[in-house]
């Protein structure tokens, strides 16, 4: 008999939790149980990372929605557009006012108003040598009238050297009246008058 005797076999790994009572043995192919601390921990994750993507996802719809109702409230200015002004259409066509003047009646028949004056003398005077006008005006119309006479006072070689007005007040028809158109200036002896205008106003 020897003394050899063979080594005890190793010690085989004892699991931590031994397997209920009634229950099937482990299978030696199957994949080792995670520990319990991990799937709670992976499981939190996972519902924190999921949570989050919903409110951001719900922010972003929120802004979206927010950013669309102000662009509409917001009127923008119309475009400027380079077309001539033109007035609109339904606008009535403007229409003048009726004027109200009198109308200017005609004088009376009668003769040219040039006939109703006549120069009765025609002089400068003797200190200042301003020459002067003296008419007398019959009104032959068959109105009451006012005159206006313009008189130009010309040389002996026909220039005209001065001038004068004479005025009257109303003449009635047939009536006389004696007025002067006196002139401005100093003018030569011999200076002679004329009838340039007669304006005769019906009253």
């Amino acid at each position: 008999m020897s003394d050899y005797f063979p080594p005890p076999p190793p010690e085989q790994p004892q699991p931590e939790h031994s397997a209920p009572v009634g229950a099937s043995p482990p299978s030696p192919w199957a994949a080792p149980a995670a520990p319990p601390g991990k799937q709670r921990t992976g499981l939190i994750v996972t519902l924190a990372v999921g949570g989050g993507l919903v409110v951001a996802g719900a922010m972003v719809a929120l802004v979206h929605a927010l950013m669309d109702s102000v662009s509409d409230s917001i009127a923008l200015p119309p475009e400027r557009s380079d077309a001539p002004y033109s007035e609109p259409y339904d606008e009535e066509p403007y229409a003048e006012e009726p004027s109200y003047e009198e109308p200017v009646e005609p004088d009376a028949a009668g003769p040219p108003a040039e006939k109703d004056v006549t120069v009765t003398k025609c002089t400068r005077d003797s200190l200042i040598g301003w020459p002067h006008a003296d008419l007398r005006i019959v009104n032959r119309s068959g109105s009451p009238a006012a005159y206006i006479v313009s008189i130009t006072f010309v040389d002996a070689d026909g220039t005209v050297v001065s001038d004068g007005v004479a005025t009257t007040e109303e003449v009635a028809p047939g009536a006389s009246v004696e007025v002067r158109a006196q002139g401005s200036g100093e003018v030569a002896a011999g200076t002679e008058c004329r009838i340039a205008e007669v304006d005769r106003h019906a009253l």
